[in-house]
């Protein structure tokens, strides 16, 4: 009789997802979706970028066959504003809509999740920020990603920039949980190579955090070990080959997987490192986590070593045998070949960051939500030297 080597976990843990349809050509269906979910008029959330792609015109055509009124709110900038989300609200308002769809990546859902929160709950969305403090629920929300990294299509947080403190909120609730992801790797053949770099590290640092967590469970590493190995086998050929539909399916799903992951399991430092350098600088939150993903595991090691053997193990790492010490460097240097494989180089230096900066960005993201999950509880300190070490 088979018996596991390793004791099942029984903390008590839950797991939300929303409906997902995964394929070549579901974004197809979002028209019907909107008719089933009773829309009236909806309100389509992207940016000028897809828009410029020809994803919106399709969009339009699906819409106006299925006979469905809408609106469109194309101002949304990558690392989406506090005040776009409220400009949203009042295009929303005004135009009376009662069903919002995310047609973007990252930024451009985070935003049409404030906006619904902000259209629930009328009150600004700098009340709605850390862990379930939204009263009402949103309005029906579909999402068709254009990027596979920020998996915002399945996930419970939305994270949005105050711009007047410079710095990211994370929002984090079950009531940001899309009712429907419609999740199609055919769009990702618009991409530019450095976007896929961007999200697809995003991606992959979404699954390490999850997989390390202290909130995470059989169900979450399930996922986050599946996201890290579809991640590592495609995302560099999907740069180099973007048109490989393939290539560019299984790192959505990889994102996918993650997404699942760390909704459920939360984050820790790297993401809260980089809310605050992305929010601070207006960096792309993709390049700051990959910058700082060798100096947290460097960090975290000794607090979970054995997952992060397992986690090398997934990359094909050689590691069986070999002492912590060694495990952790031969982590470190794949991380860092990997990211000089997809062409991000850059230190925080190079991005305009001084050791007198690194304190302010410390002082921020000392108070990210995503902290309480990393598998070392971190003091101001560690995060200061953290950025040092990046620099």
């Amino acid at each position: 009789m088979f018996e596991s080597q390793q004791p099942l976990l029984l903390d008590l843990r839950k797991f939300v997802a929303p409906e997902y349809i995964f394929g070549t050509d579901a974004r197809l269906l979002s028209a019907k979706y909107c008719k089933k979910l009773g829309a009236m008029k909806v309100f389509v959330a992207t940016d000028k970028g897809i828009r410029k792609a020809g994803w919106v015109d399709e969009l339009e055509e699906q819409l106006r066959f299925e006979g469905v009124d809408y609106v469109i709110f194309d101002a949304i900038s990558p690392n989406p504003r506090d005040f776009e989300v409220m400009n949203g609200t009042a295009l929303y308002h005004e135009n009376n809509c009662n069903l919002i769809l995310a047609l973007g990546g990252g930024s451009v859902m985070d935003c049409a999740k404030g906006i619904g929160i902000v259209v629930a709950n009328n009150k600004p969305i700098d009340q709605f920020e850390g862990i379930d403090r939204i009263g009402k629920p949103m309005p029906p929300l579909i999402c068709i990603p254009t990027t596979a990294g920020t998996s915002a299509d399945v996930s419970q947080f939305a994270i949005i920039n105050n711009i007047s403190q410079k710095y990211k909120m994370a929002i984090i609730s079950k009531a940001l949980v899309p009712d429907l992801a419609l999740i199609d790797p055919k769009i990702l053949l618009t991409m530019d190579n450095y976007l896929t770099a961007c999200t697809g590290m995003d991606a992959l640092c979404h699954a390490f955090e999850a997989y390390v967590s202290n909130a995470s469970s059989s169900f979450t590493d399930l996922f986050a070990l599946e996201a890290i190995r579809l991640i590592n086998q495609e995302l560099v050929e999907s740069i180099k080959f973007p048109n490989d539909i393939q290539a560019r399916g299984k790192t959505m799903l990889g994102s996918l997987y993650a997404g699942l992951a760390f909704s459920n399991a939360s984050l820790g430092c790297v993401h809260s490192l980089a809310h605050s350098l992305g929010g601070y600088l207006d960096l792309p939150h993709g390049e700051c986590n990959a910058i700082l993903l060798p100096h947290v595991v460097d960090y975290n090691f000794s607090a979970s070593p054995e997952k992060y053997r397992t986690i090398a193990e997934v990359l094909g790492l050689e590691v069986k045998g070999k002492r912590e010490e060694d495990v952790k460097k031969t982590l470190i240097d794949y991380l860092i070949r990997l990211k000089s494989d997809i062409s991000i180089n850059n230190t925080l230096k190079d991005k305009g960051v001084t050791t007198d900066v690194t304190k302010v960005l410390a002082a921020k993201a000392i108070n990210d939500p995503c902290n309480a999950t990393n598998p070392r509880m971190p003091v101001l300190g560690d995060l200061v030297t953290i950025y040092n070490e990046a620099l």
